[in-house]
């Protein structure tokens, strides 16, 4: 057996120095990004009640108004009842919103408050800030999600035809809105700045993307502005989803969706990259 090297006895102490600084520092890389994304979730799951209760609640009532009023007057697929047909868009209306709202949220607090700091200092890579605040907002709007769906499940009985594609609509529409919430979050400098992103951009965005009609039933110009819109790509292969029929193909759809996520996803590592507005 080769006998190990020797080091001079102040010299080895340094060297045991060093290594144990560089375990220490790799310890916290490790642990840095699953304690940012515990802390993340935790932050909402605390306060259930009012981050996923009351978004299922909503849903409920929007359920309840508008199948009850326009319940004999609209047929948006054949042979889909048009409360079945709401259901489907309100969840992922539902998941898109909190999302958003999860990370851009989160990011304003810590700015606001100054604690932006304690995630800033330690080594943390860019790519592991922002997969824990994404993925964070997943799992609030998943959660969602699965509210509205079981929530609705006694009053109106909605069919599973693929669940595969619905699955996969959740989770790249939720990541987009995720990605937007941190950008969002990222620019915004106050709450007012935030509260106007998300009232003038991402309401309109959600509303208007097929979540309480089929866009064939629009005249040709917004039928032209909807195609636009890559929220409306997550709602209509989502529904596709339950239903097996959709207003555009899925794989377009998830196509479009996909590259919108990915662009935004693109954008959001720039930023937290440069430090734009997080590192003065």
């Amino acid at each position: 057996m080769t006998p190990s090297p020797t080091l001079p006895k102040g010299e080895g102490a340094n060297v045991a120095s060093v290594f144990a600084v560089h375990d220490a520092v790799e310890i916290a890389h490790v642990s840095g990004f699953p304690t940012l994304l515990y802390k993340e979730v935790l932050r909402f799951w605390k306060v259930s009640f009012q981050t996923v209760g009351a978004p299922v609640l909503s849903a409920l009532l929007y359920l309840v108004v508008f199948a009850h009023a326009l319940a004999s007057h609209v047929q948006a697929f054949p042979g889909v009842s048009y409360a079945q047909f709401l259901v489907p868009g309100l969840a992922m209306m539902s998941m898109l919103q909190n999302a958003f709202a999860n990370s851009s949220s989160s990011l304003i607090q810590s700015k606001v408050t100054g604690n932006i700091v304690f995630i800033l200092l330690p080594p943390l890579a860019p790519g592991e800030i922002f997969l824990a605040y994404l993925l964070a907002a997943m799992v609030r709007a998943l959660t969602v999600g699965l509210g509205v769906f079981a929530a609705t499940l006694w009053l109106v009985p909605v069919p599973v035809a693929h669940p595969l594609w619905a699955v996969a609509f959740a989770v790249v529409g939720s990541g987009l809105t995720a990605a937007l919430g941190i950008v969002a979050g990222i620019w915004a400098d106050k709450f007012d700045q935030l509260a106007a992103f998300q009232n003038f951009i991402v309401m309109p965005l959600t509303f208007l993307a097929g979540v309480f009609y089929s866009i064939h039933s629009l005249p040709d110009f917004w039928r032209e502005v909807s195609a636009l819109n890559p929220f409306f790509y997550a709602i209509d292969g989502f529904r596709y989803g339950f239903f097996g029929q959709s207003d555009v193909a899925p794989w377009k759809s998830l196509g479009i969706a996909s590259a919108a996520f990915a662009a935004l996803s693109f954008v959001t590592l720039l930023l937290l990259r440069r430090g734009y507005k997080l590192r003065h």
